[in-house]
Protein backbone atom coordinates (compact mmCIF):
# COMPACT_ATOMS: atom_id res chain seq x y z
CA UNK A 1 0.00 0.00 0.00
CA UNK A 2 1.25 3.54 -1.25
CA UNK A 3 0.87 6.56 1.37
CA UNK A 4 -1.22 9.39 -0.49
CA UNK A 5 -2.36 6.48 -2.94
CA UNK A 6 -4.32 4.02 -1.51
CA UNK A 7 -4.68 5.93 1.78
CA UNK A 8 -4.33 9.68 3.14
CA UNK A 9 -0.68 10.63 3.51
CA UNK A 10 0.36 12.74 6.93
CA UNK A 11 2.97 15.04 6.40
CA UNK A 12 5.10 17.63 8.38
CA UNK A 13 6.29 19.91 5.84
CA UNK A 14 8.35 22.92 6.48
CA UNK A 15 9.72 26.28 5.13
CA UNK A 16 13.11 27.13 6.28
CA UNK A 17 14.03 30.84 6.74
CA UNK A 18 17.89 32.23 7.65
CA UNK A 19 15.86 35.05 9.99
CA UNK A 20 17.45 37.55 6.92
CA UNK A 21 15.04 37.32 4.24
CA UNK A 22 16.28 33.89 2.50
CA UNK A 23 14.60 30.80 2.23
CA UNK A 24 15.69 27.78 1.89
CA UNK A 25 15.11 24.84 -0.50
CA UNK A 26 16.09 21.73 -2.97
CA UNK A 27 16.09 20.29 -6.00
CA UNK A 28 14.84 16.87 -6.08
CA UNK A 29 16.51 14.23 -7.56
CA UNK A 30 14.98 11.23 -9.50
CA UNK A 31 15.39 8.58 -6.44
CA UNK A 32 12.25 11.14 -4.69
CA UNK A 33 8.60 9.95 -4.95
CA UNK A 34 7.58 12.41 -7.50
CA UNK A 35 7.99 15.91 -9.08
CA UNK A 36 11.63 15.26 -10.16
CA UNK A 37 14.08 18.09 -11.24
CA UNK A 38 11.37 20.62 -9.37
CA UNK A 39 12.44 22.66 -5.83
CA UNK A 40 10.61 22.25 -2.59
CA UNK A 41 11.07 23.47 1.28
CA UNK A 42 11.04 20.81 2.27
CA UNK A 43 9.06 17.57 4.83
CA UNK A 44 8.68 13.89 5.04
CA UNK A 45 5.82 11.93 6.03
CA UNK A 46 4.78 11.13 9.24
CA UNK A 47 5.71 7.56 10.64
CA UNK A 48 3.50 5.46 12.49
CA UNK A 49 3.98 6.07 16.17
CA UNK A 50 5.91 9.47 15.54
CA UNK A 51 4.33 12.87 16.66
CA UNK A 52 4.15 15.77 14.00
CA UNK A 53 6.98 17.41 16.04
CA UNK A 54 9.13 14.44 16.30
CA UNK A 55 8.38 13.82 11.95
CA UNK A 56 9.76 17.74 11.98
CA UNK A 57 13.12 17.17 14.21
CA UNK A 58 13.59 13.73 12.21
CA UNK A 59 13.40 15.37 8.99
CA UNK A 60 14.99 18.52 9.08
CA UNK A 61 17.88 16.82 10.32
CA UNK A 62 17.89 13.80 8.11
CA UNK A 63 17.53 16.27 5.04
CA UNK A 64 19.39 19.37 6.21
CA UNK A 65 21.65 17.98 8.87
CA UNK A 66 19.58 21.08 11.24
CA UNK A 67 19.13 20.46 15.22
CA UNK A 68 19.05 24.04 16.44
CA UNK A 69 15.92 25.68 15.20
CA UNK A 70 12.95 27.41 16.34
CA UNK A 71 9.51 26.74 15.06
CA UNK A 72 5.73 27.94 14.39
CA UNK A 73 3.23 25.84 13.58
CA UNK A 74 1.38 27.42 10.39
CA UNK A 75 -1.41 25.32 9.81
CA UNK A 76 -2.40 22.36 7.32
CA UNK A 77 -3.25 22.41 3.63
CA UNK A 78 -4.19 19.32 1.72
CA UNK A 79 -2.65 18.27 -1.43
CA UNK A 80 -5.12 16.29 -4.51
CA UNK A 81 -2.61 15.35 -7.26
CA UNK A 82 -2.58 13.22 -9.85
CA UNK A 83 0.48 10.88 -10.02
CA UNK A 84 1.17 9.07 -13.28
CA UNK A 85 -2.60 8.41 -13.65
CA UNK A 86 -3.04 7.77 -9.94
CA UNK A 87 -5.11 10.16 -7.78
CA UNK A 88 -3.23 11.40 -4.38
CA UNK A 89 -4.30 12.88 -1.47
CA UNK A 90 -2.16 14.15 1.56
CA UNK A 91 -2.87 16.55 4.25
CA UNK A 92 0.35 18.18 5.40
CA UNK A 93 0.82 19.78 8.96
CA UNK A 94 2.98 23.21 7.63
CA UNK A 95 5.57 24.74 9.87
CA UNK A 96 7.66 28.54 9.80
CA UNK A 97 11.18 27.56 10.82
CA UNK A 98 14.30 29.31 11.29
CA UNK A 99 17.93 28.07 10.81
CA UNK A 100 21.40 29.14 11.26
CA UNK A 101 22.52 29.36 7.50
CA UNK A 102 25.97 27.99 8.23
CA UNK A 103 24.66 24.58 9.81
CA UNK A 104 22.69 23.78 6.75
CA UNK A 105 24.38 20.70 4.54
CA UNK A 106 22.28 18.61 1.98
CA UNK A 107 21.87 15.18 4.35
CA UNK A 108 20.05 13.19 1.15
CA UNK A 109 22.57 13.98 -1.60
CA UNK A 110 20.81 11.16 -3.23
CA UNK A 111 17.27 13.06 -2.85
CA UNK A 112 18.37 16.01 -3.97
CA UNK A 113 20.56 17.27 -6.69
CA UNK A 114 21.58 20.75 -4.92
CA UNK A 115 20.19 23.37 -1.76
CA UNK A 116 20.13 26.92 -2.64
CA UNK A 117 18.64 29.92 -0.75
CA UNK A 118 16.88 32.42 -2.19
CA UNK A 119 13.95 35.22 -1.60
CA UNK A 120 10.46 35.07 -1.50
CA UNK A 121 10.15 37.17 -5.20
CA UNK A 122 13.02 35.16 -7.14
CA UNK A 123 12.15 31.74 -6.42
CA UNK A 124 13.47 29.32 -8.39
CA UNK A 125 11.78 27.30 -11.10
CA UNK A 126 9.88 25.03 -11.52
CA UNK A 127 8.53 24.66 -7.70
CA UNK A 128 7.19 21.90 -6.85
CA UNK A 129 3.00 21.96 -7.31
CA UNK A 130 2.55 22.18 -3.94
CA UNK A 131 4.65 25.30 -3.16
CA UNK A 132 1.77 27.89 -4.88
CA UNK A 133 -0.69 26.69 -2.74
CA UNK A 134 1.22 26.74 0.29
CA UNK A 135 2.47 30.23 -0.59
CA UNK A 136 -1.04 31.55 -1.36
CA UNK A 137 -1.81 30.11 1.99
CA UNK A 138 0.61 31.36 4.15
CA UNK A 139 1.73 34.22 2.78
CA UNK A 140 0.88 36.93 5.63
CA UNK A 141 2.73 34.55 7.80
CA UNK A 142 6.10 34.69 6.37
CA UNK A 143 8.77 36.79 6.94
CA UNK A 144 10.42 39.07 4.39
CA UNK A 145 6.99 38.61 2.13
CA UNK A 146 7.14 42.62 0.70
Amino acid sequence: MQKGIDYIGISASYVCHDGKGNYLMNKRSTKCRDEHGCWDFGGGSVEFGDTIEETLKKELKEEYCVEKFTSKFLGYNESFRNIEGKKSHWIHFCFLVEVDSNEVKNGEPEKFEELGWFTLNDLPKPLHSNIKGELKQFWNQLPFNT
